[in-house]
Order: structure tokens, then sequence, then C-alpha cells
């Protein structure tokens, strides 16, 4: 993720897809990359069994995570996807918590451009550029939009005293069980 600061675009021939998300969603957006960009090279990591719709196995190679489960495996996968120069790594930021680690960890530890698709199958270039665009999601994923702004700032402030709450009460009870019985 270096070339956040960048604001010039990658070409799409090189790219590495991260689905996490709904396999509707990665379909989609392959379906437009083969119509816009035929002649890109398309690697893919997923945790689903089988090959997206619109998905060519011929121009590029499938990695699922379940083959990477120690950290020794996942390191040499990293190794691996830094030998192959992507270009591009696309990944998918739906409502989801599917590959959430996987994700963010492949983004940055890969040196090209980041693009996020999201549920809708619209996609953005993650960089200083579209910074606007970059905060607004985020405000909205998190809960900070619309009238989540008030509200999700109370809730943060208010859990400390509520768990404290239920805390002291909790020992309250368990003391007066001891005591009373």
């Amino acid at each position: 993720m270096n070339r956040f600061l960048s604001r010039r675009t990658a070409p799409f021939r090189r790219i590495l897809l991260v689905e996490s998300g709904s396999r509707s969603i990665a379909e989609g957006w392959l379906g437009w990359l083969n119509k816009e960009h035929p002649q890109a090279s398309v690697d893919l990591l997923t945790c689903y069994d089988g090959e997206p719709q619109h998905y060519d196995g011929a121009r590029g190679a499938v990695f699922s995570t379940n083959d990477y489960r120690t950290d020794a495996a996942r390191q040499a996968l990293m190794t691996e996807f830094l030998a192959n120069h992507y270009d591009v790594v696309a990944i998918i930021c739906a409502d989801e918590p599917v590959m959430t680690k996987w994700k963010w960890y492949t983004a940055l530890k890969l040196k090209c451009k980041v693009v996020i698709i999201n549920e809708n199958g619209d996609w953005f270039w993650l960089d200083r550029g579209n910074w606007d665009i970059v905060r607004k999601f985020v405000a909205f994923r998190s809960g900070l939009s619309g009238s989540g702004a008030l509200l999700q700032p109370l809730r943060l402030l208010a859990f400390p005293f509520t768990l404290t709450y239920l805390l002291l009460y909790a020992l309250m009870v368990h003391t007066r069980r001891k005591v009373f019985s």
C-alpha cells in the first residue's frame, strides 16, 4: 500500500483479487473487468470452494486461505505474492466480516495500488486523491454518519459506565447469595 500518497492510477495488467465478501460481488466485478480489460491477468485469494463465474483460470491462479493456516505458510504465500509483482490488489469491502484480516494484511504487505470494491460492485482507488470517498466510506461503515454520528460517540462514552454497573451488580448478587445461603 506504499502508493497511497500517489494519485496516479495503476494499469489493470496483473491483479490480485481478494474475495473477502459475497461471491456475487466478485463475479460482478470480474464480469466488468473482463469486458473493460480483457488482457488482465487475475489471481484470486479466496476462502470459498471453486472459482467464481467470469473467472478465467487460464489467466491466473487461485489461492485458498484454507491451505495457509500456519504462520510459515502465510509468510510463504506473501513472499509468492510479492514475487508476482501485482499492479493492483482489489479487495472487497462489503458489509460482511469475511476474510477481514486477510484482506488488510495483503493490502498492507503488497507494494501496489489498492482498489476497494463495495457491495454494489462500485470501486475506487485507495489513495489520497479519493480521501473524501475513503473518509465517508469509513464513517458509514463505523456508524459515524447520519444519525449514528451523534449516537456512536455517546455509546462509546457510556460503555465504561455500563460495564462498571453490570460488574458491580453481578458482584453484589453473588456476594448476597454467598452470605444468605
